[in-house]
């Protein structure tokens, strides 16, 4: 039985996530790009594929328990000498550690190294004199977001970590009729165990210098693929992105058998998708 690698974290909510990145981004953060700014509640951990359901069950639990709070971050700190890393302080954490207490259960506890400390990371394996001169030029930097959701992520190629669920804080909404109870829920990204019922969400999305430049989506199902969405920011079409998503959205769906290719009416009335 195959494993896949999750974690679970709270991410930074626009628009206050592109401003951390600006951050990592200047701090030289070598995981910007491969992951979105947040703040993990489960570290990595192996969960068994025929476990999935499970792990998602422990994050609707987790969520339903929980209502919307304010994070306040910052101001910048460090583990050194522990770990060179420098990161943005919780300042109040009960909240953050009711959720991890309640989603760090069988499947997804995992033996730690390190205590838990609620912390949005903003440079991992920095250099010491670099964390020094941010800890001055950084002091007063502090943020208020507030977060209504927990997202569960998985790692793929490239130790790139994709949300691929999420639990919005609120008790599920339930309808029944005849005695059968119906659980409705809200969430971002398409649950996992949709995809036995029918075609699966596809996504690629394009990155010029560790930013977002753009993202293809659609769905594909065991014979057909449909793109529905092609986004390009701006300042990069002139390099060509457009092409470079249709390209890789019908590889992969290719893979996943959908070899015939239908376009939504914006794409194909797009002269240039690049």
């Amino acid at each position: 039985m195959g494993r896949v690698r999750l974690g679970v974290a709270l991410l930074v909510p626009p628009p206050r996530d592109a401003e951390v990145d600006g951050l990592r981004r200047a701090l030289g953060d070598g995981s910007l790009g491969r992951i979105p700014a947040h703040l993990t509640l489960v570290p990595p951990v192996n969960v068994r594929e025929d476990r999935l359901g499970e792990a998602l069950a422990v994050l609707r639990r987790a969520a339903a328990a929980s209502r919307p709070f304010m994070l306040s971050l910052g101001p910048p700190a460090t583990f050194l000498p522990d770990n060179p890393t420098l990161y943005l302080a919780v300042a109040d954490d009960v909240a953050v550690r009711a959720l991890r207490d309640r989603v760090f259960v069988d499947p997804l506890a995992r033996s730690l190294t390190w205590p838990f400390v609620p912390h949005v990371t903003m440079a991992d394996e920095a250099d010491p004199d670099r964390i020094a001169s941010a800890l001055v030029a950084l002091a007063d930097y502090r943020i208020d977001v507030t977060v209504s959701r927990v997202h569960l992520l998985r790692e793929g190629p490239g130790r790139i970590w994709t949300p691929i669920a999420d639990a919005a804080f609120a008790a599920p909404a339930v309808i029944g009729r005849g005695g059968l109870p119906v659980e409705l829920t809200v969430s971002e990204e398409i649950d996992p165990e949709v995809a036995r019922l029918g075609p699966t969400r596809l996504v690629v999305t394009a990155r010029v210098d560790g930013a977002v430049a753009g993202y293809a989506e659609g769905w594909c199902d065991k014979t057909v693929a449909h793109l529905s969405s092609l986004v390009v920011a701006d300042d990069v079409r002139h390099l060509g992105v457009g092409n470079h998503l249709l390209t890789a959205f019908r590889s992969e769906a290719a893979t996943r058998g959908g070899e015939d290719l239908t376009l939504g009416p914006a794409i194909s009335a797009a002269v240039d998708v690049g």
